[in-house]
């Protein structure tokens, strides 16, 4: 995975040891001054969100590894303003009202929730944008679980595959089971464990920022 965005927290490994941590910017620039070519190779470094590899190009200089990050994936910023462009001319905007950002579409409900959504206040539109809310907020902590899952496996498949209770361990993530979990985890890489937690602290949601002092 490539990026642009060299302001992203990343951890650096080398083999089991966590070597750096910040920005990939500071990162890249910390472990070019300290490791050589060979150690620089062998390094993975991670999102801190995602917990996904990030590859990076570390031939040459450290200007030269940061400038080839920046380096544009390809023209479709052009692309776009051509096109823009094209679609503003063809189309000049007509006076009105703004649509403050509301945007119409097709609902298909029986006569009964019709009904029901005309008798609340405000009307049908007012409630149908509550319950949408109301489920999105309902829904965000469940997202974060899945996320934090999702981080974790990523993570864990990378740097961990041939561990010991490896595949145990992946099962108890998904089932939720926090105990269990960092009791399967609790013999490998002191460097691994402590990342595992980091990125795990939202999967497990009863236990709050995660198990104390794995």
């Amino acid at each position: 995975m490539s990026t642009n965005d060299t302001r992203m927290s990343c951890t650096v490994f080398l083999d089991t040891k966590r070597v750096a941590t910040g920005s990939l910017q500071q990162v890249i620039t910390s472990v070019k001054a300290a490791l050589d070519d060979r150690e620089q190779l062998q390094l993975l470094i991670f999102d801190d969100g995602t917990g996904k590899p990030i590859d990076v190009d570390w031939r040459g200089k450290t200007e030269e590894v940061l400038a080839r990050l920046d380096e544009p994936l390809g023209s479709s910023s052009d692309t776009a303003d051509t096109v823009d462009t094209a679609t503003s001319e063809a189309s000049p905007r007509r006076a009105g009202r703004p649509k403050l950002g509301v945007v119409s579409g097709e609902v298909t409900l029986l006569p009964r929730h019709w009904e029901w959504l005309k008798s609340q206040p405000g009307g049908a539109s007012v409630t149908l944008r509550k319950l949408i809310d109301e489920a999105r907020r309902a829904g965000g902590a469940q997202s974060k679980v899945r996320a934090s899952q999702e981080a974790t496996y990523c993570f864990m498949t990378a740097m961990a595959g041939d561990f010991p209770r490896y595949e145990e361990a992946l099962r108890l993530l998904y089932a939720g089971d926090s105990e269990r979990f960092y009791d399967s985890i609790a013999e490998w890489a002191p460097d691994i464990t402590s990342y595992i937690q980091q990125l795990a602290v939202e999967a497990f949601p009863e236990r709050g920022s995660g198990k104390e002092g794995v």
